[in-house]
């Protein structure tokens, strides 16, 4: 039976978080190597950076395994950014992306932040159609080529 607890990101979680990212998007989108080089400046940038008063990130947890991870970063002075959504195929269908999408939100809400926003591509379906259920609006879509393959990519965003 899977116990989910969501506790903030720490640089504990780093390289776990990279090596994820890598592995899932590699599998199941075909990304290239400079994805992975991406996300470690993300969250490097991250752990460097970040005000921990009005950004933050969550891992999912089941006991002694991360299952998944949310980040909410300032953008603007009243827009957060949503970033490093992912779950892991075996947390996908039990109601956690739904559960950490509220917890970033709700973290952004109660900051002062009165909308979102999201960069995905097109082909994650499910995370779109969570996104939609949950109030999300799809602002811009083009086609673009980003790590070694064509793709459309959606901004959306949430108003708070």
């Amino acid at each position: 039976m899977i116990q989910i607890e969501i506790r903030p990101f720490t640089a504990d979680d780093r390289d776990w978080l990279v090596a994820s990212h890598i592995e899932i998007y590699e599998k199941e989108e075909g990304f290239d190597a400079s994805f992975g080089v991406l996300v470690a400046q993300i969250i490097d940038d991250f752990l460097a950076k970040h005000d921990p008063q009005s950004e933050r990130g969550w891992i999912a947890w089941d006991g002694a395994q991360r299952l998944g991870s949310i980040f909410c970063v300032r953008m603007g002075p009243q827009t957060a950014k949503l970033r490093l959504f992912q779950l892991l195929p075996q947390a996908r269908g039990l109601g956690l992306g739904h559960l950490m999408l509220q917890t970033c939100t709700e973290f952004a809400r109660a900051h002062g932040y009165t909308e979102m926003k999201l960069s995905t591509h097109k082909s994650h379906e499910a995370a779109n159609a969570l996104y939609l259920r949950n109030g999300w609006e799809i602002i811009d879509e083009q086609a673009i080529t980003n790590y070694g393959q064509l793709l459309i990519e959606r901004v959306m965003r949430l108003s708070l």
